[in-house]
């Protein structure tokens, strides 16, 4: 099924250093391939395996998605109502006058802030995509320690949301898409809707029922030697340790759960993740998800004059879309004529999408920090061979 050329682009990566080892998953048909290229870690020579353990980080999103879906089913709470009632620190927040307005100009919020929003990224607050330290919110939300990143936030869940209780909104509830807080709310807001941590929910509804046994929030001790060490490029190119496995951020459970980016996972973790989203909801005979839920999940969410305000790199918007906690794409693209493909990628160095048309789930899995928004090298030459190999490339 699958040619020769996707192993050989991944394994040059590898060898020229790029990246210390890689996964690839492509699933078409039921039939699957999986390929580990590479090592775990450069200093032990640790040969990279099938069952190798990756920080997902912004992969997280749409599992944690899943699981406020899973919620809205439930009954428990509905995408339209307003979050204070379970998250009434943040019941009183402003919202800036003007993106470069100080801290304290601020204006009435028009309406309260709901699941939907959180979904969507329509809260009002998110990353701002200037350099760090351009706009007064910027600083306020570095001081406050809200400043999304790589590493999961280091204070409580508690002290996060009175953390932000103190700052402004950046924009009006509804008005723009702002990428990422939405989802660490929302793992909060899991949390207290369900009455327990967010992963012991994520674990009793979707982990256990899809056979997840190796993701989780941290690495326990006896699976510590199969977690990858985490690299970053320097200004040379070089490879350097961004977090290790032994003694790493993920080596013990965190002071915060991150539904927006905590989360470790292997292939076959995400695989059966991806199979069940393609499914409409199913995987086995395990129902996580109704189909018309999964379907509302990956229509596009976003109106063009939300998308208009809202950056987040060049280009970016004229060939996708923003669901409930993953994009969409809405138009072919360099990859597919086939629109409907949606997924998330990983500043960490992970990618994954499902495609009902091509009946496919592929994901990428490597150690290497992305070093902007723009997918580097070995993922889009990822996407590139995949498309071709199953023939339904533009």
């Amino acid at each position: 099924m699958i040619a020769t050329e996707l192993s050989d682009a991944m394994r040059r990566h590898v060898e020229s250093g790029e990246v210390a080892g890689l996964v690839t998953v492509v699933c078409r048909d039921d039939k699957v391939h999986i390929e580990a290229i590479g090592v775990q870690d450069l200093d032990s020579k640790t040969p990279m395996q099938r069952d190798s353990i990756f920080r997902i980080a912004s992969l997280s999103k749409p599992i944690t998605a899943v699981g406020a879906m899973v919620l809205v089913e439930d009954g428990k709470m509905g995408l339209n109502d307003s979050i204070f009632q379970w998250l009434p620190e943040l019941k009183d927040m402003k919202v800036l006058r003007s993106l470069d307005a100080e801290i304290d100009d601020t204006v009435p919020a028009r309406r309260a802030i709901t699941v939907h929003d959180l979904l969507a990224f329509t809260m009002g607050f998110g990353i701002v995509m200037a350099k760090r330290g351009t706009y007064p919110i910027q600083s306020a939300m570095d001081k406050a320690r809200l400043m999304p990143g790589p590493l999961p936030p280091q204070v409580t869940a508690e002290q996060y949301l009175k953390n932000l209780g103190t700052l402004p909104l950046i924009s009006q509830p509804g008005e723009q898409w702002l990428y990422h807080t939405g989802s660490d709310l929302l793992g909060i807001l899991i949390s207290r809707v369900a009455g327990m941590s967010l992963e012991q929910f994520l674990r009793e509804r979707i982990f256990d029922p899809l056979g997840m046994k190796d993701t989780a929030f941290s690495v326990p001790p006896d699976k510590i030697d199969r977690l990858t060490t985490s690299y970053s490029p320097d200004l040379r190119q070089k490879l350097v340790v961004f977090d290790a496995a032994k003694g790493g951020k993920w080596a013990s459970p965190p002071v915060f759960e991150s539904g927006g980016g905590g989360l470790v996972s292997t292939a076959d973790d995400l695989l059966a993740f991806g199979r069940m989203m393609l499914d409409g909801g199913v995987y086995g005979t395990e129902r996580i998800l109704k189909k018309e839920t999964v379907a509302e999940m990956t229509t596009d969410q976003l109106t063009k004059g939300q998308k208009a305000v809202s950056g987040f790199y060049p280009g970016f918007w004229d060939t996708r879309g923003w669901g409930l906690g993953l994009a969409i794409v809405t138009a072919p693209d360099q990859y597919s004529a086939q629109p409907g493909r949606f997924g998330w990628d990983g500043g960490l160095g992970t990618s994954w999408c499902s495609h009902p048309a091509e009946d496919l789930v592929a994901i990428l899995l490597t150690q290497r920090t992305w070093t902007s928004p723009v997918q580097p090298a070995v993922c889009a030459d990822f996407w590139r061979e995949t498309y071709e190999a199953i023939g339904a490339n533009v």
